[in-house]
Formats: C-alpha cells, sequence, structure tokens
C-alpha cells in the first residue's frame, strides 16, 4: 500500500545506520515509525482501504515457522527485510531519476517503510490500522520504541505483580517498560540511568525507586532496595559492562532481556557460574509483539490513562532532523516525533 507519511519516530537504529554500526548498504532512506494516511492499496490487501490512518511497524514474511507460530518479530527473513536495503527478492521501489549518477543506487524498504519521506511502500504485514480521532503525530512511535519497552514487560517477560524488575536506561523504550510494569503491579520498580531528569520522569511514570549510574554504586544500590536480586531486568543501554551487570544482579530464576542494540561484535564477559542458580539471559526484538493486535492495545491503555507516552514525546519539523538527533543523544528529549506532512 501507499501511505502518505504525517510523521515518523526518531528511533536509535536509525542513528545506529547512519553511523555503520551495523553494515547496511548506503544511500539509504531510513525511518522506521511512521503513520500517515493510505492512499492507494494493492489488490491482496485486506481490512486497510484509501483514507485509513495507520501506523507503520516492522515487517514479517507471515510464513516462516516463526510467523507461524505467532513469533513474527523474530521472523526468520526480519533482517534481510528491515536493514537488506531491498525487498526480498532484490528489487528496489526508489531511485534516482534516471540519467543522474548513481541512479540505481538508492536503497529502500526499510523497517518494510523507509518512512523519512512524504510517500512510503508498505505491506499489510507491517501496517496497523488506528483510531482517525486521536493525532497520527503521536501515535508513529508506537511502531517500534513503545511497542519493544511495553511489549518486553507484558509480553515477552509476562511480568507479574509483585514481581521486581530494574530498567537500564529510561529513554522512550526504557520509559514504556516502566510504565507497563507499573500497570501490572510489579514492585519494586528501579529505573537506572545517568540523566537526572529522565530518572525524575521515570518516578511520576511508575518507577518506584530512581539510581543515577553515575553518582551511585548501582549493584550495591538495588541490592539494598531488595537483597535477593531483582525477577526481571531490562538492559537497553547496549552497554556490554551494564548486561554483565543485569546479570549479577539477578535473583536466582531471575531474567535479564538485552533490548538494546549494540553495535555489530559487540561482546560481554559474564561469571558462567553466576548462570547456575536458573537464571537467563535471553534478548528481545520488538517486545514480542505482533503489531496489528498490540498497538490497538497500546492505545485502548493510553485512552484509559495507564500509558501516558504523551509524556514522553517531543515534536520537530522533518527538517530539524539533525538537532533531534543531538537533542536525544544529550537527553534533553526523550522521544523525538518528525512532523513531514498534514493530515
Amino acid at each position: 500500500m501507499l501511505v502518505r507519511v504525517v510523521a515518523t519516530g526518531l528511533c536509535q537504529t536509525d542513528v545506529h545506520v547512519r553511523n555503520q554500526d551495523y553494515p547496511v548498504p548506503l544511500p539509504l532512506v531510513l525511518g522506521h515509525e511512521g503513520a500517515g494516511v493510505v492512499e492507494q492499496v494493492g489488490a491482496a490487501v485486506e481490512g486497510v482501504k484509501p483514507g485509513d490512518h495507520v501506523v507503520m511497524s516492522y515487517p514479517s514474511c507471515g510464513h516462516c515457522r516463526f510467523c507461524r507460530s505467532g513469533h513474527n518479530s523474530y521472523c526468520e527473513h526480519g533482517y534481510e527485510m528491515c536493514f537488506g536495503g531491498s525487498r526480498l527478492d532484490g528489487s528496489n521501489a526508489l531511485h534516482w531519476p534516471q540519467g543522474e549518477p548513481h541512479a540505481d543506487e538508492m536503497h529502500g524498504n526499510f523497517f518494510g517503510q523507509s518512512s523519512f519521506a512524504t510517500y512510503a511502500l508498505a505491506s499489510a504485514s507491517n501496517v496497523v490500522k488506528v483510531p482517525g480521532d486521536l493525532p497520527l503525530d503521536l501515535l508513529a512511535p508506537l511502531g517500534c520504541g513503545f511497542q519493544t519497552g511495553a511489549g518486553a514487560v507484558l509480553n515477552s517477560l509476562q511480568v507479574r505483580a509483585g514481581s521486581s524488575i530494574a530498567v537500564f536506561g529510561a529513554g522512550a523504550v526504557g520509559s514504556a517498560a516502566i510504565m507497563a510494569a507499573r500497570i501490572v503491579g510489579a514492585a519494586p520498580i528501579i529505573a537506572v540511568d545517568i540523566n537526572p531528569k529522565r530518572l525524575a520522569l521515570a518516578r511520576e511514570l511508575g518507577a518506584t525507586h530512581a539510581i543515577n549510574s553515575r553518582e551511585a554504586d548501582t549493584a550495591a544500590r538495588i541490592m539494598e532496595i531488595i537483597g535477593t536480586g531483582v525477577d526481571h531486568v531490562l538492559e537497553i543501554t547496549a552497554r556490554p559492562e551494564m548486561l554483565k551487570l543485569a546479570v549479577d544482579v539477578l535473583a536466582p530464576l531471575g531474567i535479564a532481556a538485552l533490548i538494546g542494540g549494540a553495535p555489530a561484535g559487540a561482546q560481554a564477559a559474564i561469571d558462567m557460574n553466576t548462570l547456575l542458580n536458573g537464571r537467563i539471559v535471553r534478548g528481545i526484538i520488538q517486545g514480542d509483539a505482533v503489531p496489528q493486535l498490540f498497538i490497538p492495545t497500546l492505545i485502548e491503555m493510553y485512552r484509559k490513562g495507564d500509558f501516558p507516552f504523551d509524556r514522553l514525546v517531543r515534536f520537530y519539523d522533518f527538517n530539524e532532523i539533525n538537532q533531534a538527533v543531538e537533542d536525544t543523544r544529550r537527553g534533553e528529549t526523550v522521544k523525538a516525533v518528525l512532523r513531514i506532512g498534514a493530515v
């Protein structure tokens, strides 16, 4: 389907690719938290029609064993579809004008959308119809960051009331996880970051404790709060030493979940004996969410006042993209959303 893009969230993954932390072909149109209005649909598209408001998320093939079992975010072709710079058959929807230098070298299809653009070509696998009475620029980040954080708590770890959780990194993904942990009644909920403003916001959103890891011994402070260790740790910073710390502060049978994307080849040293008491280390992609099911759930939680993700968003015009990246890097903005077109 052809989607006229209204807004796109800015995600750290976009920055990773810009910096070539992952081997992705350039030049490439980035953007993977797009929201917009459907203008045209292919003959095989069902349930979405021109004029519908949609949020775009990650694509999946729908046919492999992981997709068939409901684990679309672990699709066998997921990396190719998100980072390959083309469709699975090698074709590409984006080209420089013929006759221009490098006319056939432009890459697109980033996460099946390449939504840093006025229009995006997407598929039924990565498009979610959303209510028309909510602002599309607000809903855009649901397609990746907020879905990932909340989904990690609600879907991947299935955190229960009374379980303890620590969140390493109180940015967009971490804040979504903290709100989800509050919804299910987790306690304590420990936010760890180096930015005092983000830690203060984390407390407002549901964290029962906040640790500035630049000022305190994080492991010692966590053990002061809960002496047996934490049941769940979400590691979002993608720093190897923080993954090691996440394992070190786990309670027996606890789970350390890696969400943050580290540069290719990054390794973390973990004491193997620490794992013997039933501790688990696992990775999480997109919060184990099926977007067509989970994004409507997040919207409903937002309507009820349980998931106030609007408090995290700051809007920028698209030509301010570099400023948005810098503000996010400095921690002045939690979630930047780029406004591209009118509704």
